[in-house]
């Protein structure tokens, strides 16, 4: 498929499907100094990022001189990596796997902005995943970046909505595509961050902090 707003679409409800992992090939640099609009450069970051929310296995493969650039030519200076992320020297090409049923690959192999090829024959996925795992292998593990001092944690955001929305922890885990577990874990960890045991305070107490 070609057009950038098919292509954002598909990218946005392949994303969206994931529920159990998401594998990516991904080179951030490959798109510097090239004529894309800024909103579709930060498209299939995005997608990723909130994937990464509910999806338990995130992984992605991202060639070494990729950080340097990026930070190079970001004034921030920084690339956010959700999930688990490992470094290459080089990828094969760029790629996004959901689930281990569907995958995304640019029509060129590098710009999905150029044309996406979508693959749902499962020997060619398999093989696909194989590839992606044999490359993991060799990779050298990026550690998380920590949230900002002060920060809300990125994983945290989406419990502070249901607590503020007033789900039930059941209604919240289902809607967050988490267990009933892990989200009692989370709501522990926001309120301890908030400094709070109350679920009651913890809408004001992330007021005052400017987390709202």
């Amino acid at each position: 498929m070609r057009g950038t707003r098919q292509i954002c679409a598909t990218l946005a409800a392949l994303t969206e499907s994931a529920r159990r992992e998401l594998l990516t090939f991904d080179d951030p640099a490959a798109c510097l100094g090239l004529p894309i609009p800024a909103p579709f450069l930060e498209l299939a970051g995005t997608c990723v990022r909130a994937a990464s929310e509910r999806v338990a296995t995130v992984r992605q493969i991202v060639p070494r001189h990729a950080l340097s650039s990026v930070a190079a030519a970001d004034a921030a200076g920084a690339i956010r990596l959700p999930g688990r992320a490992r470094l290459t020297p080089s990828i094969p090409f760029k790629m996004i796997v959901v689930d281990r049923t569907v995958a995304a690959i640019p029509l060129d192999l590098e710009l999905l902005y150029n044309g996406l090829l979508l693959i749902r024959d499962p020997v060619v996925v398999q093989a696909l995943v194989r590839a992606h795992h044999a490359w993991w292998e060799t990779g050298e593990e990026v550690p998380p970046r920590p949230a900002p001092a002060g920060a809300l944690p990125a994983h945290l955001r989406p419990v502070l909505e249901a607590l503020l929305a007033g789900l039930t922890d059941e209604t919240a885990a289902a809607r967050l595509g988490i267990s009933g577990r892990t989200y009692s874990r989370r709501v522990g960890e926001l309120l301890a961050a908030l400094g709070t045991t109350s679920r009651f305070r913890a809408g004001a107490e992330a007021v005052r902090r400017g987390w709202l």
